[in-house]
């Protein structure tokens, strides 16, 4: 009995080996494998197959930049497509949405490039094919999404290109981000004239720089302003997207003089008075900076609210609210204008009535030329100079307005991050 179970327990045996050989064989086959010879077979059937899979290939090698995937990417000249051992044959690229971008292969059909800056925070799509001097075709896809503008910041600048300003317009920007590498912003800003007056740059705190020479501009000069900052990195994280160059002329030298206790204003070009105009600067309970102003901007009609300034009766509402303030300029961004007044009556020339502002005599409506209002503004240019005395006020801030004439050049030197 005892034997019997042995001789079937050996059966058993014998059959599970065979059966798990004969299975094993069925799954090696199954799998293509099998022994080391057939291994080996296969391999080199493999090489065959990527070798001539190589023979096919194009030799056309594209590079798509920025690379598939990249974050905060230039908006300017980061987007690029070229080609080794190949011409481009067709290249597009699409916004995430689908938006096309219009864009140009070059001449020698080597490159490819976009026809205007991108847009910040978008992603973008790009698809290339190039063939090779067989005709052979190779593809390339890649995607990129450009800096947000958390991570960017620009520079807001005045004047506007192409315009003509007066000699004490300094060339003002203001960015959108604090700015704590200075001097790595600053190095890539250049203003420079055709007169060759040295200029240099001055910081009003994080988000302000200025420049300016050392005098006024020579009239008749042209300035130039080229903005670099493309890839800065102004603070920490925060890079810059600006690559941009502004010009603009400077038109004739003129200053006018306003004196408080004369209450005449001289106005002068090229160093000569071409011009005395009565004036009503402002009262003794309000007086007005004194200092060189530069004007900022020009209105022909404005309304004034003083308690935009801090002007206000008892109820909180405005001292005065004028709806139709004839030719008024900007001196400061506190509020200090100079500018026509159909109220004055009689004061102009004999009394300081206003509540800061420097006031010409002027009808309503801004229409009648014959005013001295009318004849100032039509005669002044953004960037003028007017300089003001003996109001018995203090002198004004250099950064209240585009007034840091009130710096001497060695104060204006030491702001300068480089």
């Amino acid at each position: 009995m005892e034997e019997h179970v042995k001789t079937d327990s050996r059966r058993r045996k014998v059959l599970s080996a065979a059966s798990a050989l004969l299975g094993g064989m069925l799954v090696l086959t199954a799998c293509g494998g099998g022994s080391e010879a057939a291994s080996n077979g296969d391999a080199t059937s493999q090489a065959k197959v990527d070798e001539a899979a190589a023979e096919k290939a194009s030799e056309a090698q594209i590079k798509i930049a920025p690379a598939d995937g990249s974050d905060n990417a230039s908006i300017n000249n980061a987007a690029k497509v070229t080609v080794a051992k190949g011409t481009l044959t067709n290249v597009s690229m699409t916004t995430a949405s689908g938006t096309a971008v219009d864009g140009q292969i070059s001449a020698d059909k080597k490159s490819w490039a976009p026809s205007t800056k991108l847009e910040r925070a978008t992603t973008y799509k790009v698809t290339a094919t190039a063939k090779d001097s067989s005709g052979r075709e190779a593809h390339e896809n890649a995607s990129f999404t450009t800096v947000a503008p958390a991570h960017s910041f620009i520079g807001n600048f005045t004047p506007e290109d192409g315009s003509t300003v007066g000699v004490g317009m300094p060339v003002s920007i203001n960015f959108d981000k604090a700015i704590s590498n200075k001097a790595a912003v600053q190095k890539k800003i250049s203003v420079t004239s055709s007169s060759g007056q040295e200029v240099v740059g001055h910081w009003f705190g994080a988000n302000r720089l200025d420049f300016r020479p050392e005098d006024y501009w020579k009239a008749g000069s042209t300035v130039t302003l080229k903005l670099d900052l493309d890839g800065v990195e102004g603070a920490s994280g925060v890079y810059g997207v600006q690559q941009k160059t502004v010009t603009f002329k400077i038109g004739r030298n003129q200053v006018s003089y306003v004196d408080a206790s004369t209450k005449q204003m001289k106005v002068t070009q090229e160093g000569k008075v071409v011009k005395t105009i009565p004036i009503s600067a402002g009262s003794p309970q309000n007086k007005t900076y004194q200092g060189q102003m530069v004007i900022s901007q020009k209105f022909k009609e404005t309304r004034m609210n003083g308690a935009t300034v801090g002007f206000k009766d008892s109820d909180g509402k405005g001292e005065y609210d004028i709806k139709d303030v004839p030719h008024a300029m900007r001196l400061t961004t506190s509020g200090t204008f100079i500018h026509g007044s159909y109220w004055g009556g009689g004061v102009f020339g004999v009394a300081n009535t206003s509540h800061g502002c420097v006031g010409l005599s002027d009808a309503k409506g801004a229409n009648d030329p014959n005013t001295s209002g009318a004849w100032f503004f039509e005669h002044s240019l953004i960037g003028d100079v007017v300089v003001v005395k003996n109001t018995g006020d203090k002198t004004v801030a250099p950064d209240n307005g585009l007034n840091g004439w009130n710096l001497d050049w060695a104060q204006w030197k030491a702001g300068s991050a480089v």
